[in-house]
């Protein structure tokens, strides 16, 4: 044999120990080069057993790349499709009402309503749509496995099995699934066992290493996922969270897979393993599988208790990054698949520091150019049992958000390491060249405990940088005739603040209802926000409807006789720092409930939809994980294809919150007995003032209820028993006819 083809042979040699196969005599034949795997000599002189389990581990690679290959086409596919989608189903202007809720997590849905005027045609898709969503919604909605899966809804539970199961079918097929015994070279009567678990344990590996990539994606903050699809980047953390489970079962088969064909099945041992786990490949497989596993144990709730989450963050970013190398020194054929999953993660901390060049590189006071920071003016108040809260008001040149959307602020004083995300409370006013900020935050632990003590020690500003903005526009399709409800609890105020500023700049609409529903624990905590809360008070034609929770505390009014009730203060006083004057203000337009407990969901969603005049309905809300939890299942209850199908437009913001299941109320024609007085002598009035009441008399009988209904504001009503039966409505029809007749 010659140099050139012993030199050969032995790098060949090196490649194929490295996977524990035996190696044939390379001049009896020539390479064939597979992608991401050792190549393999061809023809095989060896026995016919191992020339069979080549073949079938190869083929087996083959056909495992073809599957990465048809994932991410997959995955391309529905991006894409997804992304077109949005644009062509999505409702014109006004023509959807979206119910969306943030807090640490957040959720969402959307109501439809039937417009006034369109063709036939066109109605027909939009309520097919409205129908499909609304079906989709009310099942998918609500929370699902919540002691495996936390606060999570029905459609994420789903997308997560759906991706494992697909997952699971590339896994196992395209495999031979056979086992040969052959003899091993050199020795007598001793044979080592060739198993379909090399080639398992090749795919899963693999796949392991064609999801990272997807997983960093899915943790970006500047997201290329929620530029396609409109989701929000927090939405796909679940998804990144599971995926890493994922992506550790998959890492821990390869290695036992192994393991067991290296220790066990190939012989002599223990000479073999021994050789197996000392090469260079190995040594980076365990440090990636080390890692992997800290990766994912440290994310766990418990994980992130136990050493806080700005340790959790920064390790993660570091044990991310150590992963990628050691995945690259382990296999590097595929490290086609560790180069995009490192670009992504440095495009994503590009671009951060990109936004925050943007809004703080300008002219310094000397005229140069330069980076500044911008002075936030820090208000303080004091809350020892509770955490104390800080507010901040600044002031800083750059373009306006939306509402809705929020930022990320680093407090240089106290780490330049760190970036929280925070709401803004104001709507983006600009004031000579500069956009106003407004933030409030409760201060506990960390870098926001370091800034109340600053405020604390008498500093009256502290310099900040932002990054940002993020998250959805809360006003895309929010137009005129949406009934609008906001709910907030604590801080949470300031997810919901920004919108009903939004609102009030817009023209009244009498026919809409505007509510803020905010849960407290103390009275004093409506000092936060009092100059906001005071000019939606003073905002009259809008009619914004503020009731305030009190849930810690119940007053000095409360007495024995009346302490099972909520107690109702019209604000006749407010904290000490408050004038009277200011507090009799807000009275006009404020409620405090003093009970002591939140307020339920279900009661507050049913009785702000119970009074709406018409129109559809959209509720924002921003609070405690458990508060968003109850309203996520209300909101779910409310949908209901069916009713959204027949275009009711009153029926689709009051679809099922109190008895979807009832079959007397689904019907959506019958009417409560407390309304035939009232809408008498509506009716006698209106046909005064109006000749369009005049009308009624040239209806069909079966038109009277949904004419009644649209110009008298009839709606269903959540006591079955207080209907009136479906075979009176002709008598009824018959008693508005007569007194429409009597007075003239």
């Amino acid at each position: 044999m010659d140099e050139e083809t012993s030199a050969a042979d032995s790098l060949l040699h090196g490649v194929f120990r490295r996977q524990g196969y035996q190696s044939q005599n390379i001049s009896n034949g020539g390479i064939v080069d597979y992608w991401g795997y050792a190549g393999r000599v061809v023809p095989c002189t060896n026995d016919a057993g191992t020339c069979e389990y080549f073949e079938s581990v190869y083929g087996g690679h083959e056909r495992g790349m073809l599957y990465t290959g048809i994932i991410w086409a997959t995955l391309g596919g529905i991006l894409f499709v997804w992304a077109i989608g949005r644009h062509i189903w999505a409702p014109p202007s006004g023509a959807e009402a979206v119910v969306m809720s943030t807090i640490t997590k957040s959720a969402s849905g959307e109501e439809r309503k039937k417009p006034k005027m369109e063709s036939p045609g066109a109605g027909g898709l939009r309520r097919l749509r409205a129908a499909a969503t609304a079906t989709c919604r009310y099942y998918t909605l609500p929370e699902s496995m919540r002691f495996v899966f936390g606060r999570t809804t029905r459609l994420q539970v789903l997308i997560l099995a759906m991706l494992t199961i697909y997952l699971a079918i590339f896994s196992f097929i395209g495999i031979w699934y056979k086992d040969w015994m052959t003899p091993v070279k050199g020795y007598d009567n001793l044979y080592q066992r060739r198993s379909w678990l090399g080639a398992w344990s090749d795919r899963v590996g693999t796949l392991a290493y064609t999801l990272t990539p997807f997983s960093i994606l899915l943790a970006s903050r500047e997201s290329i996922l929620s530029l396609l699809t409109g989701v929000p980047y927090q939405s796909f953390n679940f998804l990144h969270r599971w995926l890493g489970w994922i992506i550790a079962i998959q890492a821990l088969a390869h290695t036992i897979g192994w393991t067991i064909i290296e220790s066990v099945f190939y012989q002599p041992q223990p000479r073999v393993a021994n050789k197996w786990i000392k090469q260079l490949y190995m040594i980076w497989g365990c440090v990636a599988s080390i890692i992997l596993f800290l990766l994912v144990i440290l994310a766990t709730p418990w994980g992130v208790r136990l050493t806080g989450y700005e340790f959790f963050r920064k390790s993660h970013y570091v044990l991310a990054m150590i992963y990628i190398g050691a995945c690259w020194g382990h296999w590097q054929p595929l490290k086609v698949f560790m180069v995009p999953g490192l670009a992504i993660w440095l495009v994503d901390r590009g671009a951060r520091l990109m936004r925050s060049f943007l809004i703080h590189y300008q002219y310094l006071p000397d005229g140069t150019m330069g980076f500044q920071t911008a002075p936030a003016k820090m208000t303080l108040m004091p809350d020892a049992q509770y955490g104390d809260i800080v507010r901040l008001d600044f002031s800083h040149p750059h373009d306006v958000w939306k509402p809705g959307q929020h930022f990320y602020i680093c407090f240089a004083k106290a780490s330049v390491w760190q970036s929280h995300p925070f709401t803004p409370l104001n709507l983006p006013i600009e004031r000579n060249g500069a956009v106003e900020h407004a933030y409030i935050f409760r201060a506990k632990k960390g870098e926001t405990r370091k800034v109340a003590q600053m405020a604390a020690a008498g500093t009256t500003t502290t310099p900040v940088i932002l990054q940002g903005p993020y998250g959805e526009d809360h006003t895309l399709h929010l137009t005129l005739d949406a009934n609008v409800l906001c709910i907030a609890g604590g801080t949470g105020i300031t997810y919901v603040l920004p919108t009903l500023h939004w609102l009030v700049r817009q023209p009244a609409n009498p026919n809409r209802r505007i509510a803020l529903v905010w849960a407290v624990r103390l009275r004093q905590d409506l000092e936060w926000v009092r100059a906001e809360l005071d000019a939606l008070a003073n905002a009259k034609s809008h009619g914004i409807s503020i009731t305030i929770h009190i849930t810690r505390e119940e007053g000095e009014s409360l007495t024995s006789e009346v302490s099972e009730k909520n107690v109702i203060d019209r604000a006749q006083s407010s904290s000490s720092r408050s004038s009277s004057s200011r507090a009799n203000g807000l009275a006009k337009a404020l409620e405090i409930r003093a009970s002591g407990s939140h307020p339920r969901m279900a009661d507050v969603v049913a009785a702000f939809l119970s009074e709406n005049i018409q129109g559809r309905t959209a509720v924002f809300a921003s609070g405690p994980e458990a508060m968003i939890s109850d309203l996520r299942g209300v909101v779910a209850a409310a949908n209901s294809g069916e009713q959204v199908w027949k275009g009711n437009e009153m029926a689709d913001s009051k679809i099922g919150v109190t008895c979807k299941d009832c079959e007397t109320q689904k019907r959506g024609d019958q009417l409560s007995k407390a309304q035939v007085p009232v809408t008498l002598q509506l009716l006698q009035r209106a046909v005064d003032q109006d000749a369009k009441w005049r009308g009624i008399q040239h209806l069909a009988e079966d038109h009277v209820v949904e004419y009644l209904k649209d110009n008298l504001h009839w709606r269903t009503v959540s006591v079955p028993g207080d209907v009136i039966p479906t075979e009176n409505l002709s008598k009824l029809k018959v008693f508005f006819l007569k007194g429409y007749a009597d007075h003239h």
